[in-house]
């Protein structure tokens, strides 16, 4: 109950954050912003609608089509979410701050917006919209989550050229590029790697092929089925998130009956990655 009223807290938090890179740095200047948010501010530009009521409304459908995608506290959390980014961004639309430098309001603009939604989504709620997508994209296609969010917001940026012109789209293209990497830092901190265990009847040609194509070092356990009392050799990995699709790809290629198990490491020293004496 604690923990979940915490992730509440935080989720407020990046709502009110990413409110303010809206209200504060991206309408301000006629910039472009990405997803849902990105179509309500070009509403906003030609019609002069309210970006915290048409936020909800589009939000709120694409949460109810994408929902069966999500699980019941990922729903919970983006519901959440939802309201609170639309509560404040309906009380931070007067809010200025003194700067005319679009090029800085882009950067800070990218800045809040990353951690904003960076928040959000690292207690396992989303901001709805193209977040959705993106979260989809992660389960079914492997992509980063933060990549996915930047490609599909990229989509609703170009749309925007016609309305605000070419520097302000490339400047929009900037902002979005630094918030998928603060984005990225938020979500999975400062040197993320994944540990991945592995049990198959394959076990020595996926341990060759991680050497060779990967060039990392494979851990061999010895363990036993606690049922069937049958010994069994388990491999241990270490690799970054990046390497995590061709470790899968190699997988499936030598046993497409093998058990994994992935977790997220937060610091790996030693040889092939950091240095201990660090």
């Amino acid at each position: 109950m604690k923990k979940k009223a915490m992730d509440l807290l935080i989720i407020m938090a990046g709502a009110f954050i990413f409110a303010l890179a809206i209200n504060l740095f991206v309408i301000p200047n006629e910039l472009g912003e990405g997803g849902v948010t990105g179509i309500t501010i070009i509403l906003y530009y030609l019609f002069e609608w309210s970006p915290s009521l048409i936020s909800l409304l589009f939000n709120s459908f694409l949460l109810v089509v994408g929902y069966r995608f999500l699980d019941r506290r990922t729903v919970i959390y983006t519901i959440a979410a939802v309201l609170f980014h639309s509560l404040f961004l309906h009380l931070t639309e007067n809010w200025s701050i003194a700067s005319d430098e679009i090029t800085v309001n882009a950067v800070f603009g990218g800045l809040f917006g990353g951690i904003g939604i960076g928040l959000i989504i690292r207690v396992g709620g989303t901001t709805a919209g193209t977040t959705i997508l993106a979260r989809i994209a992660n389960k079914y296609l492997d992509w980063n989550i933060s990549y996915a969010l930047l490609f599909f917001d990229l989509i609703v940026a170009f749309s925007s050229y016609f309305i605000i012109g070419a520097e302000a789209l490339m400047l929009t293209i900037v902002m979005l590029y630094i918030g998928t990497k603060v984005m990225d830092f938020i979500i999975e901190g400062v040197n993320p790697k994944k540990a991945v265990t592995i049990i198959s009847k394959e076990q020595d040609k996926i341990a060759e092929q991680v050497n060779v194509v990967m060039d990392r070092g494979v851990t061999v356990m010895y363990g036993r089925g606690y049922y069937t009392k049958t010994p069994q050799e388990i491999l241990y990995i270490v690799i970054s998130k990046q390497e995590l699709s061709i470790l899968k790809k190699i997988v499936k290629a030598a046993d497409k009956n093998a058990f994994i198990t992935i977790h997220d490491v937060r610091d790996v020293f030693g040889e092939g990655f950091i240095d201990i004496s660090k």
